[in-house]
C-alpha cells in the first residue's frame, strides 16, 4: 500500500491526527531520545516553572505531524524534507493534541508537495504551527 502521488493530491486537502497525551508518553520519549529536562519529568521542579506542572516535550507533539504526514496525506512512503516550526502553547498530560496537514502548494516538477502543520488542543488552542515540505511517494 502506498500513500497519495502527487497527481493524487490537491490544494487544500487536509489530514488530521489525534492522541491524548499520557505519562507514559512523555517518559517513553524521554527514553527514547535521552531528553530528560526535569520540566518533563519531574514534577516537584515543574511546579516551580511558570507552567506550574510538567509539560510534553514540544518534539512529541510535533511528531503527531509526522503521523498524519506518513498515514495519511500524502502517507505511506512520503519522505520529509523540510519542517518549520513555531511552539505556541504548552502541551500537559491529559491533553488530547490533533495534528492537522493542509495541502497548500504542489510542485509536480519536483515531486514536492507543501503542507500547513498545526497541532491543536481539544479547546481549539494552537499549540504549535508550521510548514512542511514532502515528496509523496511516485507511481508504479
Amino acid at each position: 500500500m502506498t500513500g497519495k502521488t502527487i497527481q493524487e493530491i490537491s490544494l487544500g486537502d487536509v489530514a488530521e491526527f489525534s492522541k491524548t497525551i499520557s505519562e507514559s508518553d512523555i517518559y517513553l520519549y524521554a527514553g527514547v531520545t535521552g531528553d530528560f529536562n526535569p520540566v518533563h519529568i519531574n514534577e516537584e521542579y515543574a511546579n516551580k516553572t511558570f507552567f506550574k506542572t510538567r509539560i510534553a516535550h514540544g518534539m512529541l507533539s510535533a511528531g503527531l505531524i509526522s503521523t498524519a504526514i506518513g498515514t495519511s496525506l500524502p502517507g505511506t512512503g512520503t519522505i520529509y524534507i523540510k519542517q518549520e516550526l513555531n511552539f505556541l502553547a504548552p502541551v500537559r498530560i491529559g491533553d488530547t493534541i490533533t495534528a492537522r496537514v493542509e495541502v497548500i502548494d504542489i510542485n509536480v516538477e519536483k515531486n514536492r508537495v507543501s503542507l500547513k502543520t498545526v497541532c491543536l488542543r481539544a479547546d481549539g488552542t494552537i499549540v504549535l504551527d508550521g510548514k512542511a515540505v514532502v515528496g509523496p511517494p511516485k507511481a508504479g
